[in-house]
């Protein structure tokens, strides 16, 4: 029987360090000593961890929710190097040999150019591949919820991961693919929904992002965050000196303040707060740790851009100050960071205050 003693992690090419950095101090903090183990651009990290150990427990103590860097979180077999001439019996031969069998599998490839010229060969490899594996007896109708993901990093390389419900992203790749409006005023409109998406189950969104409710942008120009609120039916306080579209001020749902987000107040307390303004990651947290601790608004959404380097220690050292802020002044809150799918140099961070 082949034990399981990695865990794979999927993320944004370029952020490989950053996630190492991330799992390794947080696996010690759990217990867990292994070695993260990646290539830069290559868009996943491996963690082995020390002596062959098991990795179902590590994983069960790092939900992907509280990851900041990883798309995606498997339990993962050791990778494969493949015969061009026979793939499919390599694979098939260490799913058996794991003891493990599965509801579904999916066959992934990194977010990179590279990863993105696999997707025919993973095609023409799915239905022979679902045949062997039933045959075997390894995909069957009820398993559990587990689900197999293979990641095709070359031609001849794959590397077998295992998901288990509730613990993992739905979405193939981990990433949440949104069309983009074309009536709203930017690109950046689709950060604020994929935030909403991640932060807020679906079944709430009436309740929490609600018609009538008020809310702030912060750094709202041109209106790409802004259009998402008016969207939901709120009203909205836009505070950027640079110019609004044009169509959100039509809607009567807009009052633009041409004043400085980090030194306004709201003239009562707000649903929401958002904010993607382009500073010191530590400025913006100070900013959105005034609104919080003086309870200005309920629940927050912001970015923090984040530095070329060193890029973990940068989030973590904010999210470690504003939750030593909250906990100071005695405000219960939830507190989630993530690197998300339409973020690029930054991260998103969403609040919720309890009580």
């Amino acid at each position: 029987m082949t034990t399981p003693s990695e865990l794979l992690f999927y993320c944004r090419a370029g952020f490989e360090p950053d996630l190492a950095a991330e799992v390794t101090e947080k696996a010690a903090a759990a217990g867990g000593a292994g070695e993260a183990l990646f290539a830069p651009g290559d868009g996943f990290v491996r963690f082995r961890l020390d002596g062959g150990e098991p990795a179902n427990a590590l994983h069960r103590a790092l939900p992907l929710g509280s990851l900041v860097f990883a798309r995606q979180s498997l339990v993962a077999l050791p990778p494969l190097r493949l015969s061009r001439e026979d793939r499919l019996s390599p694979i098939v031969d260490q799913v058996v040999a794991s003891g493990w069998n599965f509801e579904s599998f999916w066959q992934e490839t990194p977010d990179t150019n590279d990863g993105k010229a696999l997707a025919g060969l993973a095609k023409a490899l799915d239905r022979p591949l679902a045949s062997l594996l039933k045959k075997r007896r390894a995909l069957r109708r009820k398993a559990g919820g587990r689900r197999l993901h293979l990641l095709w990093s070359a031609g001849d390389r794959v590397q077998l991961g295992m998901s288990f419900p509730g613990n993992r992203s739905e979405m193939p790749g981990g990433i949440r693919r949104l069309r983009f409006p074309h009536a709203a005023p930017s690109r950046s409109t689709l950060k604020l929904e994929e935030a909403w998406h991640e932060f807020v189950p679906r079944d709430e969104w009436d309740e929490r992002l609600g018609e009538g409710m008020q809310a702030a942008d912060l750094g709202a120009a041109p209106g790409g965050w802004t259009w998402q609120l008016v969207q939901r039916g709120m009203h909205v306080y836009a505070i950027d000196n640079g110019s609004m579209d044009k169509g959100l001020m039509a809607t009567g749902l807009v009052e633009h303040l041409r004043e400085d987000g980090f030194v306004w107040a709201p003239p009562c307390r707000l649903d929401w707060l958002v904010c993607d303004i382009v500073d010191r990651p530590a400025r913006v947290e100070a900013m959105v740790e005034r609104w919080l601790i003086r309870r200005w608004c309920r629940e927050a959404i912001f970015n923090l851009k984040l530095p070329m380097k060193r890029r973990w220690p940068e989030v973590s050292a904010c999210l470690e100050h504003l939750a030593e802020a909250l906990a100071s002044a005695g405000i219960a809150a939830e507190v989630g960071c993530r690197h998300l799918y339409h973020d690029r140099e930054e991260v998103t961070v969403h609040v919720r205050l309890r009580g």
